[in-house]
């Protein structure tokens, strides 16, 4: 075969597999919705927003919950997070295209372009070095409780004042030490060599020809610390019978290169797809492949804790190689990953202190993941034929938990929504009838080979018998079923009737 040919089949499978995760995608939107909605309130997150993008297409959205829990204001999608080590990701890519236009090399060293900083131990650590945090630089200065909103962000002059003091605590390449205050460096960097400040240039070289205005390097707030379109952080759970309450949401001063962007979902998702192979709005393929491979392999006692690339970080998910970045700022915790090669894009936006982000946006890819396995197997050959199978679509609850038995392609799939992977277990169902399923036959602890069996009403689902256990769906299990586990006979009374 030659190279022209191999090429194309490869852009054939590449386009193939990005037409069926997004079938995949937009079959299971409602699926995505309803288990991300329940991970919320089981895990007590005020709001979250997420996006899923495939080839830049939105494909699914959601912001559930509240924006302000102290206000009772719901969450829209166009509400802005803090997005805060995103942010690294915006500087690294401003990098990079300072260097394709040849304004700056990527072994520029710090006295190069800040002449400030040239009588520091930093002055000889590169540019490269820097967005990969191998410059040994000290992450938040040695005094960051504005991390606890306890005093401003450092400004230029405190800055500098830190870095002079006691700006490194390695030597160059010796460690991966990420660091904030050498990314507020980077951001000093792009400004000399722009001739801009950050935030414009981040406009005029990224957000703008994306079209993402509202996309921004930082926000100022009032005096209390609110923004109209921002929405409020929320203060970290200490236990399970603490209640949390909304947090001042201040500017990040010097620091807007290594945690001031504020974004929504799918602003944010619309950005991340720009680093999608084949999308050259704002990097060469060729400049995308230098910033996304591996320049880290982070280890801590001989186990490997992550990998880093120039800006961004690398996780692999199944068969996903992700580049991404997570965030997090006082009430907020965010992730974003994009897998380059397949162009799925997944942006998650939690509003609370240690938030749930990662953990939904893992779950939503392996969501996605069992929809294209399941939808590429084709239809069950042993299933009764001619029944619609969305008619078995719910989500049920009984006494030990509530099950969903979902539509993927032309297969039905029992899985545990409560779990923070929905996906564990998930087990095939067959078509025995309009109102009977069977549960695959294989070795485990659950109901393996046994019946799944539908009470109706007026085609409503009443009663699913799964396995012999009695399950409701959840506003009948709650109103009527739940109280009949009770010990106590005043729990089992029915209340009163209102007047």
């Amino acid at each position: 075969m030659t190279d022209t040919a191999q090429k194309s089949s490869a852009a054939t499978t590449a386009d193939t597999d990005r037409t069926e995760i997004a079938a995949a995608t937009r079959e299971i939107s409602g699926l995505i919705a309803e288990w991300v909605e329940l991970r919320r309130r089981m895990l007590r997150t005020p709001g979250v927003q997420y996006a899923v993008r495939v080839d830049g297409e939105l494909i699914a959205s959601g912001a559930l919950g509240l924006a302000d829990a102290d206000e009772g204001i719901p969450l829209r999608a166009d509400h802005l997070f803090r997005i805060a080590s995103h942010s690294k990701t915006f500087a690294a890519t401003a990098v990079m295209i300072l260097r394709d236009r040849g304004l700056l090399r990527l072994d520029d060293t710090v006295a190069t372009h800040v002449p400030a900083l040239a009588d520091t131990p930093l002055a000889d650590r590169t540019v490269r070095e820097l967005i990969g945090h191998q410059g040994g630089v000290i992450r938040d200065g040695d005094d960051c409780d504005y991390w606890q909103l306890m005093r401003d962000f450092p400004d230029a002059a405190t800055l500098l004042e830190d870095l002079h003091r006691d700006g490194v605590s390695f030597g160059a390449n010796e460690h991966f030490k990420y660091s904030n205050y050498g990314y507020s460096v980077v951001g000093q960097i792009i400004e000399s060599v722009s001739g801009r400040s950050f935030r414009d240039f981040v406009a005029e070289a990224i957000t703008g020809p994306l079209g993402l205005p509202r996309l921004t390097a930082d926000l100022a707030t009032g005096a209390d610390g609110s923004h109209p379109d921002l929405a409020a952080g929320h203060s970290l759970l200490l236990d399970g019978d603490d209640e949390l309450f909304s947090l001042r949401n201040p500017s990040t001063g010097s620091m807007a290169a290594a945690t001031g962007f504020v974004a929504c979902a799918e602003d944010l998702s619309a950005y991340a797809s720009a680093h999608v192979t084949g999308d050259e709005r704002l990097l060469a393929d060729s400049t995308k492949r230098l910033m996304q491979r591996t320049e880290s392999i982070v280890s801590a006692d001989d186990e490997e804790i992550g990998r880093y690339a120039l800006g961004l970080e690398l996780h692999t998910i199944g068969k996903h190689s992700f580049v991404g970045h997570s965030g997090g700022f006082p009430g907020f915790v965010t992730r974003t990953f994009v897998d380059p090669k397949s162009s799925l894009v997944v942006s998650v936006l939690t509003n609370a202190s240690r938030g749930p982000a990662h953990q939904l946006a893992v779950g939503i890819v392996k969501l996605i993941d069992l929809a294209v396995k399941t939808r590429a197997r084709g239809a069950d050959d042993e299933a009764e034929p001619d029944i619609d199978l969305d008619t078995f679509a719910t989500t049920v609850v009984a006494g030990f938990g509530r099950t969903t038995i979902a539509r993927m392609g032309a297969r039905l799939l029992l899985l545990h929504p409560e779990q923070d992977d929905p996906t564990v277990e998930a087990t095939e169902l067959t078509v025995r009838g309009p109102d009977r399923l069977e549960i695959a036959s294989r070795p485990g602890y659950g109901s393996a080979g046994e019946p799944v069996i539908y009470q109706r009403t007026d085609g409503a689902i009443e009663v699913v018998r799964l396995g012999g256990m009695s399950c409701w769906p959840e506003a009948a299990f709650r109103a009527r079923r739940r109280q009949q586990m009770a010990r106590s006979e005043r729990v089992n009374t029915p209340p009163a009737p209102a007047p």
